[in-house]
């Protein structure tokens, strides 16, 4: 018997994309905005490594990865988080991975089980990545999406789960700076996940017996303020119910490095690297090595940040009090109010060249019908400079 839950599913995002702008020439030179692929020059260094590493692509890698990937990535997590001493122990709690969708895919597969009071309910955000969704159908768990607009704080309302439902949930994914709702706008109290919203979701976490899937892709991309991590919560109570994931692709502009990292319980990664013994697939040792590299140096990641807030420093300008533009506190996406997301965007390409993402691909029908994301694009500021000035301003004009 097949999976039911895939069926549910329906396309992808972009597969849908393409679907709706089949048959349409652009206007213009396309611009592509709507996949967040980097686009910023990756360190030179990287390929250094990789290149003098190379022999190690004639061995297979360990499943654990190296010693000093852990210690590079271990590093990382006490200088960005200020995590305090034992909490993250590089041989114990941190797993190397095939970037993070691997991760947060599998993920479910190791804590969802069978039953819990009835079917298991995986929640996540919605809009969200369409990985969490993908891997709740995967574990045969109901997935269960919590809308996240400007009336939740574009985070989810965690007052607003049912009692049901928490005696339900296995897996509570959570993304922050999100991808791309997150609001920096302190008058509307949306701004990235705090510390005091992360301790009370790792305190449901433990009354209610599930584990918090907290995906951190954009930890190291953010405007003003250094976004919180669920690490920082667990200090008082431990990492039992807790796993966290981290990514070179945005950090360091290499997506197609496919490298990342899990961090977290001792006994979920034990029990994750013993799934990747059947059906996983370990990073390579040259760029294990490569990684490494870039986990150790915070400085290219600064100039990269600095390249992404010039950026947002010309969208504000041309947008300003325009779409329902915010300046948000992580991440590199505008997620920009048009009334309808598809019509928007078939019209950018169609006129200008410009392709955007409606917003309701990464939204999902809710029980009343609507779908936080019907009335969005989102718009991945991944160009230099002169581009970003050149497409917003005719997206504008467009618009």
């Amino acid at each position: 018997m097949l999976n039911p839950h895939f069926d549910r599913l329906g396309l992808s995002p972009f597969a849908r994309l393409d679907r709706l702008m089949d048959g349409t020439a652009p206007g213009a030179e396309p611009i592509h905005m709507a996949i967040g692929q980097p686009q910023h020059t990756p360190p030179a260094f990287a390929a250094d490594i990789l290149y003098a590493e190379r022999d190690l692509f004639g061995s297979y890698p360990a499943l654990g990865g190296t010693p000093e990937f852990r210690a590079a990535t271990a590093g990382w997590l006490a200088r960005r988080f200020g995590l305090g001493q034992g909490l993250i122990e590089e041989d114990r709690h941190i797993l190397p991975l095939s970037g993070t969708r691997e991760g947060l895919f599998m993920a479910a597969l190791i804590v969802v089980p069978d039953e819990k009071s009835g079917v298991p309910a995986v929640l996540m955000p919605n809009p969200l990545y369409h990985a969490y969704a993908g891997a709740a159908a995967a574990a045969r768990a109901e997935a269960v999406f919590l809308p996240t607009t400007r009336e939740t704080g574009f985070l989810p309302d965690l007052d607003a789960v049912s009692q049901e439902t928490w005696a339900r949930t296995a897996a509570f994914y959570i993304c922050s700076p999100a991808n791309p709702q997150d609001d920096g706008d302190p008058a509307k109290q949306a701004r990235a996940a705090s510390l005091a919203y992360y301790e009370k979701l790792v305190g449901l976490a433990q009354a209610h017996d599930f584990v918090v899937l907290a995906d951190e892709c954009y930890a190291d991309i953010y405007d003003r303020t250094p976004p919180r991590s669920i690490l920082q919560a667990c200090a008082g109570g431990g990492l039992s119910r807790v796993l966290s994931f981290h990514s070179l692709s945005k950090r360091s502009n290499v997506p197609g490095l496919r490298s990342g990292f899990v961090a977290g319980s001792e006994d979920l990664i034990t029990r994750f690297r013993s799934l990747r013994s059947y059906g996983g697939a370990v990073p390579p040792g040259p760029t294990l090595a490569a990684a490494a590299g870039l986990w150790n140096d915070d400085a290219h990641v600064k100039a990269n940040r600095a390249l992404y807030r010039e950026k947002f420093d010309i969208a504000e300008r041309i947008l300003s009090n325009r779409f329902g533009f915010y300046r948000p506190d992580g991440g590199f996406f505008l997620w920009l109010e048009v009334g309808d997301g598809e019509a928007a965007a078939r019209k950018l390409w169609a006129e200008a060249g410009i392709m955007v993402l409606p917003g309701s691909y990464l939204g999902q029908t809710q029980a009343d019908g609507s779908n936080p994301g019907a009335g969005y694009i989102r718009v991945a500021l991944i160009h230099d400079a002169g581009t970003i000035g050149e497409a917003l301003s005719s997206l504008a004009a467009v618009l």
